[in-house]
């Protein structure tokens, strides 16, 4: 079953890449084929080349570490206060922080526009990046489950040799949590890097384009190159299976881990 399974969810990657190796008259030949035959890296030389790469690359990659590093430090500092603190109004705050989840972001997307325009922030990164910083509920949820985990007494010994409980966080709970925060590095990593809305609402300069934005110039009015976009669309999910593979021990032990304590 798994593997009947697998082969189901694998189809689609597997005509992305061939498609990218087929000739134009072959992509929209019917009954389709199967295996390109002749095959050719002529639409990867032509993608490449067609629209500033290298730029598109560099753009993507300082979106994706600026939020990646926001969304672990915000999320981890939230999910500590969650787990390790005692305050009022705690767990009230913690349901209505995870009540936010309800809310799309298409319903928040036109306020959110009109306060980064007011901010003078529209054509810039700084709507795609900033409110990393700020937190992400599913992720405080997930690294809140993960340090419920690791017990209260260490804490307690960390405060009797002095320790704050700022040192007790960087010091004592982040070495603990590198599966959970390597979980939620991969996720807020791979969701900047496939993001299309994001880029297409606040962005109008071509020159700060992302990758994800730069493949919809391969869908035109008066014609779409699909060889083309097969071709880079194969080279923009290679470094995410890549990552995958490269953090997979830590990726599964994190998302186990995370569910033990409630």
């Amino acid at each position: 079953m798994l593997i009947a399974l697998g082969a189901v969810f694998a189809a689609p990657f597997y005509w992305l890449v061939t498609t990218s190796f087929k000739t134009n008259a072959n992509i929209s030949r019917w009954p389709p084929q199967i295996i390109p035959d002749p095959w050719t890296a002529q639409h990867y030389i032509e993608g490449v080349t067609a629209l500033p790469f290298g730029l598109y690359l560099v753009n993507t990659l300082v979106i994706c570490v600026f939020a990646t590093l926001g969304t672990v430090l915000s999320c981890s500092l939230c999910a500590y206060g969650f787990s390790k603190l005692r305050w009022k109004g705690r767990t009230l705050l913690f349901w209505i922080m995870l009540s936010t989840m309800m809310l799309p972001y298409q319903v928040v997307m036109v306020p959110l526009f009109h306060v980064f325009s007011k901010l003078g922030w529209v054509d810039t990164y700084l709507p795609l990046i900033v409110p990393a910083f700020f937190g992400n509920a599913f992720f405080i949820f997930l690294l809140r489950q993960f340090f419920m985990t690791i017990p209260l007494s260490l804490n307690e010994a960390a405060k009797i040799d002095g320790c704050g409980e700022f040192q007790i966080y960087s010091q004592i709970m982040l070495p603990l949590a590198k599966p959970a925060i390597a979980t939620v590095g991969i996720f807020t990593f791979m969701g900047a890097w496939n993001d299309f809305l994001g880029p297409l609402i606040y962005l109008f300069d071509e020159s700060k384009y992302t990758l994800a934005l730069g493949l919809q110039m391969f869908l035109g009015q008066y014609g779409n190159y699909f060889g083309r976009l097969m071709a880079v669309s194969t080279l923009l999910i290679l470094p995410i299976i890549m990552l995958f593979f490269a953090t997979q021990k830590s990726f599964v032990e994190g998302i186990t881990m995370t569910g033990v304590k409630g």
